[in-house]
């Protein structure tokens, strides 16, 4: 991947406002697509403007923080750069979780004021009820307000346009949580330039996205990698989104493919499956994608390959994370190589690491040992909100722990091998459970696994695998167990098999494997 030189924002930069000069001249273009309809970039830009303004006459000061609960929509792209355009901080969360979750959110982050969607505002007033109130509730696309609220369109219609206010590039800007894919979320605190970053670096510079690209993205908003995906990289260059509100199912997405023909498109590998596993699954012919992209876990070889078959289209799967806003690790347009996670993106250093803390060493065939990844890169988190030990864990000088194992191959590329907390040691050889997964994934009856370590009767660890069956196809454990001997090592293969109707997961799609451990420990 060559690098291009890429500008550093100004000292004195504010998002907000760079994505409206940004897109001065296309008044007249469609910008987003929602549900209910379509805003221009010229209304985008007047509307960001009033609640900007709504804020300020609310009392809302720079650098306060709001809770935005909300599901995707234009609202949604309004508040939160809205928030951006006054100095006030936006808190983006999840809007799967439960009352007790945001009510510790709400604590957490200190909220003067909340952003909901009227669907979600009952859960929101149990978590109001439980723990701290707020001193504003705006409510989007609600009906029987309660008393005091404000309605979103109402605010914004009569709030007079505000100025942008100058602030510095690296102050706090927003947080988002982490998934809570190995415990506890944690407030993620990120600057005004690392959206920048983001977009220069991988949305314009890898995904090529560019103002003629309709974009849809099945990973919403508030995830780190939905935000980039239908916010920050195609609004960077003109390009217009697809947002939707409900959960993306194989039926949802295919209707958007069909029906607003985006050109990109953005999900995680089990959306893919999924995807692919539908007897509803539309024809090339269909569909007017140019390019997709991939992230959340790594995507198995197999998933990739099948997807590029049917659409000729490839799947660029990349990792990023919370920490680092985005993807730092990716495939390249034209030179996937599926069943890798590609190159370092231009603009972020990698290192592998071993448990002493020193760079890996290389095997005799010129790839790497397996090693922790820890990136480099100016997108990165400043800290985790109110957990100074976890944020020294994570960010260690200009470096972030990705708590990912990789392996670098000989050509450069990366592979992925597991999450810290996931590797096994069995027979005192580490054993990648993503290896085993994506291998029991290519069963022409296997929808889904996830591989955890299990204690056998000896004290040993052995591979469990969780495996969840495509509908109406059936497999046996010993059938399964042959199928891996033949492709992997063979101390690899599962030495128990359990079959699931389905696995647990984030709402962001990454499979929980620490609750796969807690329902073994059980048992």
């Amino acid at each position: 991947m060559s690098a291009t030189p890429v500008t550093a924002p100004p000292t004195r930069f504010n998002f907000a406002r760079h994505l409206i000069e940004q897109n001065a001249g296309r008044a007249g273009k469609t910008a987003l697509i929602d549900d209910q309809g379509s805003l221009t970039y010229g209304q985008l830009a007047d509307q960001v403007r009033r609640f900007a303004g709504g804020l300020a006459s609310l009392g809302l000061r720079r650098e306060e923080r709001v809770l935005l609960l909300a599901h995707d929509s234009s609202d949604w792209v309004v508040a939160f750069l809205g928030c951006l355009h006054a100095g006030v901080v936006p808190v983006a969360v999840n809007t799967l979780l439960t009352a007790k979750d945001y009510a510790y959110m709400l604590a957490d982050s200190r909220a003067q004021a909340a952003i909901v969607s009227g669907a979600l505002l009952p859960t929101l007033q149990t978590a109001l009820a439980e723990g701290p109130g707020v001193a504003h509730l705006i409510v989007s696309r609600g009906t029987g307000l309660p008393a005091g609220a404000h309605d979103f369109a109402a605010l914004v219609a009569r709030s007079a346009p505000a100025e942008a206010v100058d602030t510095h590039g690296e102050e706090p800007a927003f947080w988002l949580y982490s998934s809570g894919s190995t415990g506890a979320p944690k407030g993620t605190v990120h600057t005004q330039a690392n959206l920048y970053w983001t977009a220069e670096l991988y949305g314009r510079a890898v995904l090529g996205v560019n103002e003629s690209d309709v974009v849809f993205s099945a990973a919403k908003l508030f995830f780190a990698y939905g935000l980039g995906n239908a916010l920050s990289f195609p609004l960077s260059v003109g390009a217009t989104v697809v947002l939707m509100a409900e959960r993306a199912t194989p039926q949802a997405v295919f209707k958007r493919f069909t029906e607003q023909k985006p050109t990109i498109f953005c999900g995680a590998p089990t959306g893919y499956g999924g995807m692919l596993a539908s007897p509803d699954l539309p024809p090339r012919s269909a569909v007017a994608l140019r390019l997709c992209s991939s992230a959340g876990e790594a995507l198995p070889q197999d998933i990739g390959e099948r997807w590029t078959r049917h659409f000729g289209v490839e799947i660029i799967d990349g990792i990023g994370s919370t920490e680092m806003l985005h993807i730092f690790l990716s495939n390249i347009p034209g030179q996937v190589r599926y069943g890798t996670t590609g190159f370092p993106v231009p603009g972020y250093t990698l290192e592998l690491r071993g448990e002493d803390g020193q760079p890996v060493g290389q095997t005799a065939d010129g790839s790497s040992e397996i090693g922790d990844l820890y990136i480099q890169g100016p997108s990165a988190a400043l800290m985790y909100w109110n957990n100074r030990a976890k944020s020294r864990d994570t960010f260690q000088g200009g470096w972030t722990k990705s708590g990912d194992k990789y392996v670098r191959n000989a050509d450069g590329s990366y592979t992925y091998a597991g999450r810290n907390d996931d590797m096994l040691k069995v027979s005192g050889i580490y054993v990648s459970p993503f290896e085993v997964e994506g291998t029991l994934v290519q069963h022409p009856a296997v929808l889904e696994a996830a591989v955890i370590g299990k204690v056998d009767a000896d004290g040993l660890t052995k591979t469990k695998a969780f495996v969840v069956l495509k509908a109406g196809q059936q497999a046996t454990e010993a059938e399964l167990q042959a199928f891996v001997k033949e492709k992997l090592a063979p101390y690899k293969y599962p030495r128990f098999i359990e079959f699931l109707p389905d696995l647990p997961k984030t709402a962001t799609g990454k499979i929980q494997r620490f609750r796969l451990r807690e329902r073994e420990q059980a048992a």
